[in-house]
């Protein structure tokens, strides 16, 4: 089956404590599960999109879906291939599957290397080209398709706007001719009027190459505008996945009713008379999660079941899947 297949991933970090207590004791450590179980997949093709408030594990399992982080516990199909636990050579092999479009374009690319360097560097690393003027053309050839000009390869990244040296990280995802894209807030740090030039380019990357996109995001109407699919996660776990106009016409879990409604309407009428819900409370501390439904403490039809049962994660209607 290609595409990605999640299966009961769990990444769970421990943290040791340096404080020193009475008696020359050192303070306990500390666990926190920041992915809880995520079963999920993600088909070919297609560009799934990840909603959720910062903190609730959106980058983290981005992350660990091209092994970046390592898992705790889970396994993890890539194309039909378990790649949960390659190491050296086969985990370099499976780099040229997936890549991964960092969020801040100004911290990923290495000051001190010119942009021809940045984007050889991974055909050099899996010998993709032979020589010198092979590699010089493969790397005018990815930067003419992501928007930028030939002369562009001999300059470095602080001379480049947040736009081109995003467009530089795109070429650089693309050089070894990956089927998967990890972008993780790709254009949050970004001017909205670049934002949207980008998101064209990741559209039209997306059909052109058969890419399959795995989009993290918190902006609703950047989600809206280039998503197949969406999936909402809250504390460390999905609680709806399903077709974007699925998901926008019918949310089934209140916790994306909750986020839907908030997204501005064009329609000044339309906007007075829309139901706003608004949450009560406090999100949780993901170091102490309720018990039971981890959405029942601020949840509007939770009931005393909720706090003691974990709803299952299961398909409603076709495509359509919710933590109910």
């Amino acid at each position: 089956m290609n595409g990605i297949q999640v299966k009961n991933l769990v990444k769970t970090y421990t943290t040791q404590s340096t404080d020193i207590i009475l008696n020359g004791a050192k303070r306990p450590s500390t666990t926190r599960t920041v992915l809880h179980g995520v079963s999920v997949d993600f088909p070919a093709g297609k560009l799934t999109a990840i909603l959720g408030r910062s903190g609730c594990g959106k980058s983290t399992l981005g992350r660990t879906l091209i092994k970046l982080i390592p898992a705790t516990d889970g396994h993890i199909y890539l194309d039909g291939e378990d790649i949960s636990g390659l190491k050296g050579s086969a985990l370099k092999q499976m780099r040229k599957k997936a890549q991964i479009i960092f969020q801040d374009p100004y911290a990923s690319l290495n000051p001190r290397m010119s942009v021809r360097d940045i984007v050889a560097e991974p055909l050099i690393i899996h010998g993709l080209t032979k020589t010198r003027e092979e590699t010089d053309k493969k790397v005018v050839e990815l930067l003419r398709r992501v928007g930028l000009d030939d002369y562009h390869a001999n300059r470095y990244p602080h001379e480049f706007s947040g736009g081109q040296r995003q467009r530089i990280g795109i070429a650089r995802a693309l050089a070894v001719e990956p089927s998967l894209i990890i972008a993780d807030e790709p254009v949050s740090a970004l001017d909205v009027s670049i934002q949207a030039q980008v998101l064209n380019l990741l559209n039209e990357l997306k059909h052109d190459l058969d890419l399959t996109y795995i989009f993290v995001a918190h902006d609703l109407s950047v989600v809206e505008y280039i998503s197949d699919r969406v999936g909402v996660m809250y504390l460390g776990n999905f609680v709806e996945v399903g077709e974007k106009e699925k998901i926008y016409s019918n949310p089934m879990h209140p916790y994306t009713q909750a986020l839907l409604s908030a997204v501005p309407v064009p329609d000044p009428q339309l906007s007075r008379t829309r139901k706003r819900i608004v949450l009560e409370g406090d999100i949780p501390s993901p170091m102490n999660p309720p018990s039971g439904c981890r959405f029942h403490t601020r949840c509007p039809y939770a009931t005393e079941k909720c706090s003691q049962v974990v709803p299952e994660f299961k398909e409603h209607e076709p495509g359509h899947w919710a933590m109910l």
